[in-house]
């Protein structure tokens, strides 16, 4: 009886044992190697649009009306977004020459604070309006524009670039354009001119290589055959105003800087692979590595 019992509380043991769950080899070991996700450092990237900036004018109808349109930059970087409204205004001043300044300004408000965007640019389309009420009392039926715009280039990488368009016509012989551009290392949070691209010691090697890209454009845009005799009236000058293009650095012009107005606005290019040497290599081409080819095996003969 007694073998008989120890018999039963053995197989009692033996079936206990068989229903307990099994646990899933492959799925402990998927726990014990869960890979680590590593977090990858997104990129900085410039993100906005523009906006119309808001002024009053007088009404009108007909095809004589002026025109004065003025966006800003509303982006995703506020010292980006400032720093073209000071542009914005700069251009302003530029196109409109407004010379009371101080009168205007206690005009448009009279505590000690800096006025918003939109009333000083009020300032300016004041100016322009009594431009275009002297241009109509001497019965002249020209319609006066003033336009300017920035627009987002390069939104990432080595440098973003917000470039601002500005066109006016005033009633003169013709209107007047330019383009500006502001580089920026969104990293950093800060503006890039065009002495902080170069190497040590690089910037007389970068204004050789812009003075023969000056040549060149003579001769190209058929200015004079002799690059020398071009120079006597219109001298060479580096300007600071340039953008990295896709197929090197970009040297934009304003309108007189170095030829005369039918010249429109010139820019001047200087290819990378010219650059080598003379601008940091975080600002040319990565250029890739060519794959490794695998030598065919050899077959016995």
């Amino acid at each position: 009886m007694k073998t008989f019992y120890k018999f039963s509380v053995l197989a009692c043991a033996v079936l206990l044992a068989a229903c307990q769950p099994k646990s899933d080899p492959k799925e402990t070991q998927d726990k014990q190697q869960e890979p680590v996700v590593e977090q990858q450092q997104v990129e900085p990237t410039l993100r906005g649009e523009t906006v119309k900036v808001q002024v009053t004018l007088p009404e009108c109808s007909g095809n004589a009306c002026p025109d004065f349109t003025v966006e800003r930059l509303e982006s995703n970087f506020s010292f980006i977004d400032q720093l073209i409204d000071q542009q914005v205004l700069n251009q302003l001043s530029h196109m409109l020459e407004v010379v009371d300044a101080d009168k205007a300004s206690s005009t448009v408000q009279s505590t000690e604070q800096k006025p918003n965007l939109d009333a000083q640019t009020q300032m300016y389309a004041n100016a322009f309006i009594k431009i275009d009420e002297e241009l109509k009392a001497l019965s002249s039926s020209h319609q006066i524009s003033l336009m300017i715009k920035p627009k987002i280039l390069q939104s990432k990488g080595s440098l973003a670039t917000v470039v601002l368009n500005s066109s006016s016509y005033l009633g003169g012989a013709h209107g007047a354009t330019a383009q500006h551009y502001y580089n920026f290392d969104l990293k950093n949070q800060k503006q890039i001119q065009l002495n902080d691209l170069l190497l040590p010691k690089q910037k007389a090697t970068l204004d050789k290589l812009a003075h023969d890209a000056f040549k060149v454009w003579i001769v190209d845009s058929k200015l004079a055959n002799d690059p020398k005799e071009y120079e006597e009236a219109w001298p060479f000058q580096v300007t600071d105003n340039f953008l990295l293009g896709e197929q090197g650095l970009i040297l934009q012009y304003g309108e007189y800087e170095i030829g005369p107005y039918v010249v429109g606005l010139p820019r001047l290019v200087i290819p990378f692979d010219q650059l080598k040497g003379v601008l940091k290599p975080e600002y040319l081409p990565q250029v890739e590595a060519p794959a490794v080819s695998t030598p065919a095996a050899s077959t016995a003969t």
